[in-house]
């Protein structure tokens, strides 16, 4: 019996090691699977920043897009409506201009009661060879005419107009009588109604040839004419101008839009 005990004690050692090697290994697999699972969770987290960092970064760059759209936006309102005051300051400077211009010449129109009459005639006989006509209050003529004229003025184009239509009927025979129709005629252009604007001016060139508005309103009706598409009585209009009016201003515009 001791004889076998001893023979199996060698074996023992070895056997010993054995079983401890074998339960080593499932103790290391475990180490190395958490540093693997380190390894990936670090990298997941560095992509995850990476990106958070790209989406952040792009929303900076949008808000910023948007901020200096915002910016350009206003800037470009701001140019707007500098240029809608500018125009509308040039059209309001425009309308005194020809108010003014309206009011000199109406003044220098204005016969003195000194030649009313005519060349070498009192007023007296002058009157005494005239048919009777209807009596006019000077006053109200010359207040109706400037009321028409300050509706004009005033942008209330069509009161100018019927204010106007209205002196003209109301003063066939006064001085005033060219200019209130050639304003009529600038009336209507400025209510975009051509045909009744080129009506309003023939008149004037019709009645008044002489009168200073005439060619203006020759130059009105070729502007309507354009205007409308008629380039070809625009055209035989601004001839017309060079042919009856040739060292007026009109003149000189007809052949400016001639060239053109």
């Amino acid at each position: 019996m001791a004889t076998r005990r001893s023979r199996y004690l060698p074996a023992l050692p070895a056997l010993a090691v054995l079983l401890a090697l074998s339960g080593l290994q499932p103790a290391r697999a475990g180490v190395f699977d958490d540093d693997e699972a380190r390894r990936q969770i670090r990298d997941l987290s560095a992509q995850t920043n990476e990106r958070l960092d790209t989406l952040t970064k792009g929303q900076f760059d949008l808000v910023n897009q948007i901020q200096s759209l915002r910016e350009e936006n206003a800037r470009l309102r701001g140019q707007v409506e500098t240029l809608t005051f500018e125009l509308e300051s040039a059209k309001k400077r425009q309308q005194d201009f020809y108010v003014d211009l309206d009011g000199r010449l109406r003044k220098l129109e204005t016969p003195s009661a000194a030649t009313e009459g005519g060349e070498g005639k009192p007023a007296d006989e002058a009157r005494a060879a005239e048919p009777v006509k209807k009596v006019v209050d000077p006053a109200a003529e010359s207040r109706d005419y400037e009321a028409a004229l300050n509706f004009f003025k005033a942008n209330r184009i069509k009161e100018a107009a019927a204010a106007f239509e209205s002196f003209g009927r109301n003063y066939p025979d006064s001085t005033l009588a060219p200019n209130a129709q050639y304003w009529l005629g600038n009336a209507y252009y400025t209510l975009r109604d051509c045909k009744k604007s080129i009506d309003a001016y023939r008149v004037v060139v019709a009645k008044w040839p002489q009168h200073a508005k005439a060619s203006d309103a020759l130059i009105g009706v070729a502007t309507c004419q354009h205007d409308i598409g008629d380039a070809k009585g625009a055209k035989a209009t601004y001839e017309s101008i060079l042919a009856k009016y040739p060292g007026s201003s009109a003149a000189a515009t007809a052949k400016q839009r001639i060239k053109k």
